[in-house]
């Protein structure tokens, strides 16, 4: 194993505003990251040397949002729903190749 601890480690933010500005927990992240996690378990991708999936607090890009970044690439992605999570898991995570058209 290399000098990471993960592989991929990603971070979902699951800010929520009381202010009326949009946030990544009005738009379906606690759905999207628990979903992600999920299916990286069942795959049998998790835990040291390989995928950690986790909730952030903001991230301050919720206007994108939802939002997610993958590490340690440092990709920043939005998403609309699970399907889009999966692309990002089949793509990048097990692929290696950016999601462009997810990509922020």
């Amino acid at each position: 194993m290399s000098d990471q601890f993960f592989q991929h480690h990603v971070f979902f933010c699951m800010n929520q505003r009381e202010d009326g500005r949009p946030c990544c927990g009005q738009q379906g992240a606690e759905k999207a990251q628990k979903h992600a996690k999920k299916r990286i378990k069942e795959m049998n991708m998790n835990g040291a040397g390989k995928i950690r999936v986790n909730q952030a607090g903001c991230m301050d890009r919720c206007e994108e949002g939802p939002v997610l970044v993958v590490y340690p690439e440092g990709t920043w992605y939005t998403y609309v729903d699970t399907s889009d999570i999966d692309d990002i898991i089949d793509t990048h995570l097990v692929g290696g190749k950016v999601v462009e058209r997810l990509k922020i």
